[in-house]
Formats: structure tokens, C-alpha cells, sequence
């Protein structure tokens, strides 16, 4: 029994260490074999699509409605997960009102300790991570946004006024650097939001936190990878 009243001391890192760990080796395997994770072939084939649009090309116009298009539904996940994280964020503020009265039920020490600190350090961490989540989910917003006009605007003409423009190469690697840092960002704020559930079980037991987070990782890794047999 005196194991139990140890159960955030162990569980808990560990349950960080099983989550941000796989995270770890996701972006090690994203920048080393792309071709192995989903995320690593979706940024190869926006670079190769962005690269074959071509200045002053007779399709362009379509080319640029069919970006803006295939854009939006990136723009309304990231959206969707700023408003969920808000929503989520309202009822945590609405139960910390009766945290405090009714911490007594849950006595047995399978729940972990229920003490003042430990109770804040549970919110304060969840707050953490959603208000994560909603900040990358605003800035991928506005990278998408920025993104959907530059796109369209590749194929612009220069003004007669004599102003300087950019040169097409540097105008379409800046608009690769914004749509990946939307894409990134979009990615990450997806992320923080998905940690924060299993983060949610730790008001209950760190139990089913380190539960929540081997089941988080074993579906997000059949998400993020991909069975391909030669990965360069």
C-alpha cells in the first residue's frame, strides 16, 4: 500500500517521458527519413506542387482557386481546434470552482494525492497545454491565410509604377516558408490538444494518465506512419 502514495511521482514522468519521447522520435524520423512519416510526404508534395506552378501560365488561375480550396479545410481544422481548446479551457475554469469541495470524495490513494499543490500543478499543467494548443492554432490561422494569398498571387504582374518587386524564386520560397510554418504549426496545435486529454485522466488517477497516454501514442503512431519499405 505505501507504493500507492507514490503513484504521481512515478506515473506521471512517465507518462511524459512515453508521450513527448515518441514525439521525439517523430521529428527525428521526419527530418532524417520524411518518406516514413505522413507528415514528412505531405511537406514533400506541397514543396513539388508549389515548385511546378509555373509564372504566367495560362492555367494558373485555376491552379490558384484549386490551392485556395485544398487550403480551407487545413485553415477550418486549425479553427476547430482554437474553438475547442477555448471551450475546453471554460469548462476547466467552470470545475476548478468545485475542485476544492469536492477533492474529498476521491480518498483512496489509487487517485493520487489530492492536496492544494497537487491539484494546481494538475490544472496549471492542463491550462498549459490548451492555451498552447489555441496560441499555434491562431498563428497557423494566420499562415494559412497569408499563404492562400500568396499562392494566388504568384502569377501577379509587377506594377508599372516602378516599385521593386521580388525576384519569382525568392517570392516562391517565401511562400513555401509560410505554407510549411502554417502546416507546422496547424500540426503542433493538433498535437497539444490531443496531450491534454490524456492529461485530463490525471484528475482522476495518474493510473489511466499513463494508460491514456500509451493508448495516445499507439494511435497517433498509426496515424504518423506509414509501411513503406525503402525510406531514404
Amino acid at each position: 500500500m505505501g507504493v500507492l502514495h507514490y503513484l504521481d511521482t512515478i506515473l506521471v514522468p512517465l507518462s511524459f517521458f512515453i508521450t513527448f519521447g515518441y514525439h521525439g522520435y517523430l521529428w527525428y524520423q521526419f527530418k532524417t527519413k520524411p518518406s516514413c512519416t505522413t507528415i514528412g510526404i505531405e511537406s514533400i508534395k506541397r514543396k513539388h506542387w508549389l515548385k511546378d506552378m509555373k509564372q504566367a501560365s495560362i492555367m494558373y488561375d485555376k491552379q490558384g482557386t484549386l490551392a485556395v480550396q485544398s487550403l480551407r479545410n487545413t485553415l477550418m481544422s486549425s479553427i476547430l481546434v482554437a474553438m475547442v481548446t477555448s471551450i475546453i479551457t471554460v469548462a476547466l475554469a467552470a470545475l476548478i470552482n468545485n475542485t476544492y469541495s469536492a477533492k474529498n470524495l476521491f480518498t483512496s490513494s489509487f487517485f493520487g494525492l489530492h492536496t492544494t499543490k497537487v491539484l494546481f500543478l494538475k490544472y496549471g499543467s492542463a491550462f498549459l497545454f490548451l492555451l498552447t494548443s489555441f496560441l499555434c492554432s491562431s498563428m497557423a490561422v494566420a499562415s494559412l491565410i497569408d499563404a492562400n494569398y500568396l499562392i494566388y498571387a504568384l502569377g501577379a504582374e509587377p506594377d508599372a509604377e516602378g516599385v521593386a518587386s521580388p525576384s519569382p524564386s525568392t517570392s516562391r520560397k517565401y511562400t513555401r516558408d509560410i505554407l510549411e510554418r502554417g502546416f507546422i504549426l496547424a500540426i503542433f496545435g493538433n498535437r497539444m490538444l490531443c496531450i491534454t486529454f490524456p492529461l485530463l485522466f490525471w484528475l482522476f488517477s495518474p493510473v489511466v494518465f499513463v494508460f491514456a497516454s500509451m493508448v495516445l501514442v499507439w494511435g497517433l503512431y498509426m496515424v504518423d506512419f506509414v509501411n513503406v519499405a525503402t525510406c531514404y
